[in-house]
């Protein structure tokens, strides 16, 4: 029997994830929530680019949705500049009954040590009441900062470090409201975004840090960040608008997860608008942009990831391939004990039920 979905935000990865549910024969979806008035009354398929008409028009009313009891909610609603909603909307699904996987809040995601306990047993209550689990997961934080690199650190004798990457050009990204609210492109050089407030990289990144540390049995002392910021030589266009010249056009920052004074666990992300800029930090191993982790042990590994898709460039890939890992994982939570859920916890996803001919 298909598990009843719901879909909850319909942005960019909401809309990828929103595509496989309506097209995947294990998932069954019941409804579809959005934040804007102009996307109510629209159809799934609409909303996901299919040119297929499902029957399921788009709400904004959650309540009503939580009051249909779908088996499932896939949460990818904004959660970077509302948290608090966030959690609030997690908690609400999860004392329904409501298993819930999702890209956001991301904190969620492995929050030990990054979030305050009563938030935590909150949810966990809200979890038990319900009998529900949630898993929160995407792509960095995500399978590049947990699941890829303790697969590769099961193979090796010794480590002395690990570093996850990002390196890419976000000039085709369109999210509006994380290129310029959180991820301050356009800027002033020195007008730092809420994102590179102090302690905020950490706590960002901090759940990635703290899950591939407990994945390896580490202790993290401490986590610290750094960010640099590299000005336009002048005007140029964007997806989502005009970045002016000495206004910032590129970005490095570090978090880095301390073991004993040395930097054991490291998150490197640079993210470039243009590829001509900052020619000396790192670059990428395909044209526009690739995730790397790099080993340092016995074995010593370098891993690219190369994203790719037929329907978009290497940002479009990188949001789908979040989003198949959030829909893929649904029948693992469902079965996963109640509570919050990590990839320490569920089974190796393997890909079942994906295979489609060509």
């Amino acid at each position: 029997m298909a598990i009843r979905v719901a879909l909850i935000g319909t942005g960019n990865c909401g809309s990828l994830a929103l595509r496989q549910l309506i097209e995947d024969d294990r998932f069954d979806l019941t409804n579809v929530w959005v934040s804007t008035e102009a996307k109510v009354g629209k159809d799934a398929g609409e909303l996901a680019r299919l040119d297929t008409v499902t029957g399921v028009t788009a709400t904004g009313d959650l309540d009503a949705i939580i009051a249909s009891k779908p088996d499932c909610a896939v949460y990818c609603a904004m959660g970077d500049v509302r948290p608090r909603e966030a959690l609030a909307d997690v908690r609400g699904l999860l004392e329904a009954g409501i298993n819930v996987v999702g890209s956001s809040p991301g904190f969620l995601s492995y929050p030990w040590g990054v979030i305050g306990d009563h938030t935590i047993e909150k949810v966990e209550n809200a979890a038990r009441q319900g009998n529900a689990s949630l898993f929160i997961t995407g792509v960095d934080p995500g399978f590049v900062t947990d699941l890829l690199p303790l697969a590769l650190a099961s193979t090796c004798q010794s480590i002395s470090q690990i570093r996850t990457m990002e390196i890419a050009d976000y000039a085709t990204y369109d999210g509006a409201t994380v290129m310029f609210d959180v991820m301050g492109f356009g800027n002033a050089i020195g007008d730092l975004p809420f994102l590179y407030q102090p302690g905020m990289l950490s706590a960002a990144w901090g759940v990635g840090i703290r899950q591939l540390a407990a994945g390896l049995g580490l202790a993290v002392d401490e986590i610290r960040d750094s960010v640099e910021q590299e000005p336009a030589p002048e005007d140029f266009d964007v997806a989502v608008g005009t970045i002016k010249k000495g206004t910032v056009a590129a970005v490095r920052f570090l978090i880095e997860g301390l073991v004993g004074g040395e930097p054991v666990i490291v998150v490197e992300h640079i993210t470039r608008l243009r590829g001509d800029l900052r020619p000396d930090w790192a670059q990428p191993a395909q044209e526009g942009g690739s995730y790397r982790v790099e080993i340092t042990g016995e074995p010593s590994y370098v891993m690219d990831i190369c994203p790719t898709s037929r329907n978009g460039d290497h940002n479009y890939a990188a949001i789908l391939a979040a989003a198949g890992r959030i829909v893929n994982a649904i029948p693992d939570v469902m079965k996963a004990a109640p509570g919050i859920r990590t990839t320490l916890d569920l089974p190796l996803g393997t890909g079942k039920g994906t295979y489609r001919p060509a």
